[in-house]
């Protein structure tokens, strides 16, 4: 683990959504100098980018990049295309299949320019804040997923084949349950305010209440027997 005072870079994939601002906290508690990479992927909304923007300057990460790809021209997600997006559902149907929200390869994606960066920065180390537990059956959050992308991570770059660089995959939420989550980030002094998690939010950027992402993290809040700070419609 680096120390405080010669930290090594780590690139933190930054959302704006509450677990990757927790996921970027823990990473600079860990000792790392973060340097956050957020995708505009053609996502229907900019609330969540602009949030990864605030956080990023509440936690004075190194560097926040934020890269434009157009998954939204492949379409087949609620996320990217005119596809409406599911709301009120239980969470037996939450934890049922892989819901339309699933965004075709997006971890792959951003996993992939995450690696770009971190291997121009001479980082081994890449933290992204999947979560295999409270998750709406994402196959790309699994741990499996991550164990193969770190081994092709050490097998197509340049740095992993000369043995410069040994990357690693750092996935500190992925066991842990939306409450504590929220209770690790609470530690760390997430303002959890910052974040925006809604799939359908109204012009204002008000988050729905409705769809998964909220009822996961609404459910979060309330397990952790905390309140959650931002607005809902």
């Amino acid at each position: 683990m680096p120390t405080n005072n010669n930290p090594k870079p780590a690139v933190v994939l930054l959302s704006g959504g509450l677990d990757s601002a927790t996921s970027a906290a823990i990473a600079q508690a860990e000792g790392y100098q973060v340097h956050a990479l957020s995708i505009d992927y053609g996502q229907r909304h900019r609330f969540e980018l602009e949030s990864a923007t605030r956080v990023a300057q509440a936690l004075e990460v190194a560097e926040h990049k934020i890269l434009t790809i157009d998954l939204a021209a492949l379409g087949g997600s609620a996320l990217t295309a005119d596809i409406e997006v599911p709301q009120g559902r239980s969470d037996e149907q939450i934890a049922d299949g892989i819901p339309i929200t699933y965004v075709p390869a997006r971890n792959t994606v951003m996993l992939s320019l995450a690696l770009g960066y971190a291997e121009v920065l001479g980082s081994a180390d890449i933290f992204i804040g999947v979560n295999a537990v409270d998750y709406s059956g994402y196959p790309d959050c699994r741990s499996e997923f991550i164990a193969a992308f770190e081994q092709v991570a050490n097998l197509a770059t340049k740095a992993g084949v000369e043995g410069k660089l040994k990357f690693q995959i750092h996935t500190p939420l992925i066991d842990l349950t939306k409450a504590e989550i929220i209770r690790r980030g609470t530690e760390l002094g997430v303002d959890y305010a910052l974040t925006h998690t809604c799939y359908s939010p109204n012009e204002q950027g008000v988050s729905c209440g409705k769809c998964d992402a909220c009822q996961l993290r609404l459910k979060g809040f309330a397990d952790a027997a905390l309140v959650d700070p931002i607005e809902y419609q």
